[in-house]
C-alpha cells in the first residue's frame, strides 16, 4: 500500500480499511506528511515513494525480468494509454492485460476471471482509496497474483490526464497544493491534512508513540 495522511485518517474511521492497512505486506510512505509525522514521532523514514515512481520504476524491472503486469482501473481507455507508454519506455515489457472495470462487488467475478486468464505476476489497481485496497483484500485469494498494489491516481498522471506537480513542488511537499489548484473539488479531501497534523502532535505530546 502507498500510504499518505488521507489513508491514516480513513483508517482511524474505517475499521475494515484499518485492518487492510495494518496487515499489508508492505506499506510505503506516499506523502510528505507521513515523513514529517515519522520524524515528529521519533521513527524517521528515509524518503517518500510516490505511486507514479513505483509503477514507472517497476516497469523497468519487469521488462528486464519478464514480469507480466495487469493494469486495472481509472476511466475507460486510460489504462490502455498507460500500457502503451510503459511499453514504449521499456522495450520487452509485457502488459498482460488492461481493464477499467469497477470496484463494485457485483463486478468482481468478471474482473477476477479476466485477470486470472491473463496470468499476471503483478497487478496495479487504480480505483482510489479505500476502494482499491478493500478490493484487493477481498479478491487476492481468488486471484493468487504474487503482487498487488493500489496506486490511486497514478494512471491519470502517467497518461497525462492529470498533470503532475513541478519537481520543485514535489520536493517541497507541496504536491497536494498543486492538485488542489488543478482540482478544486478535492478541497473536502484536503481537510484530512490539518486533522492528521493535529493527531500527530497529540500523539507526540501524549507519549503514546514511545
Amino acid at each position: 500500500m502507498t500510504v499518505n495522511p488521507e489513508f491514516v485518517m480513513m483508517a482511524r474511521e474505517n475499521e475494515e480499511f484499518r485492518n487492510v492497512l495494518v496487515h499489508a505486506d508492505l506499506a510505503l510512505p506516499d506523502g510528505m506528511g507521513i515523513l514529517w509525522a515519522s520524524r515528529i514521532l521519533g521513527r524517521p523514514l528515509k524518503e517518500r515513494i510516490a505511486g507514479v515512481d513505483i509503477v514507472t520504476r517497476f516497469a523497468g524491472v519487469a521488462a528486464r525480468k519478464g514480469i507480466r503486469i495487469f493494469l486495472l482501473g481509472a476511466a475507460e481507455g486510460v489504462a490502455e494509454k498507460v500500457a502503451a507508454l510503459l511499453v514504449a519506455a521499456n522495450p520487452g515489457l509485457v502488459i498482460a492485460g488492461t481493464f477499467a472495470g469497477s470496484p463494485s462487488p457485483a463486478d468482481e467475478e468478471d474482473i477476477c476471471r479476466r485477470i486470472g486468464a491473463a496470468h499476471p505476476h503483478a497487478l496495479f489497481v487504480a480505483y482510489g482509496p479505500p476502494r482499491q485496497d478493500l478490493w484487493i483484500a477481498r479478491t487476492r485469494e481468488r486471484l493468487r497474483v504474487p503482487l498487488a498494489i493500489g496506486v490511486g491516481g497514478t494512471f491519470d498522471f502517467i497518461a497525462g490526464v492529470v498533470p503532475r506537480a513541478p519537481r520543485w513542488m514535489q520536493r517541497g511537499g507541496l504536491e497536494w497544493l498543486y492538485r488542489l489548484m488543478q482540482e478544486p473539488r478535492r478541497w473536502r479531501r484536503m481537510l484530512s491534512l490539518p486533522r492528521f497534523a493535529a493527531a500527530v502532535v497529540g500523539t507526540r505530546l501524549s507519549g503514546r508513540h514511545a
